[in-house]
């Protein structure tokens, strides 16, 4: 199973990130995430495995959404025991809900 990402098409800059990723992997496009004072958001989850929700995400750090999605998929529980891989990514986490 893939994780599946998602992003937040109601945030500014929401569709532009959308549009950047999908040039790589699937997107889920969602209608606000709640997260409006941190546009725009994603999250990445899998059935079994910890749930993350990211803010501030702009089209530069696509790369670095891409490296965290492989880092993840690798992982054991969703569980990533050193976020240095994913750049300044690591710096937009608002947090990651358990499994």
């Amino acid at each position: 199973m893939a994780p599946k990402l998602a992003v937040c098409v109601t945030c500014e800059g929401g569709v532009a990130l959308a549009d950047r990723l999908e040039e790589t992997i699937p997107v889920t496009r969602v209608e606000c995430m709640n997260v409006c004072t941190r546009p725009a958001c994603l999250s990445v989850r899998e059935e079994g495995k910890a749930a993350y929700l990211f803010g501030d995400v702009t089209t530069a750090l696509a790369p670095n959404v891409l490296t965290f999605l492989d880092l993840y998929a690798s992982s054991e529980g969703g569980i990533m025991t050193d976020a240095r891989p994913i750049g300044d990514l690591r710096f937009q986490l608002i947090g990651r809900l358990p499994a």
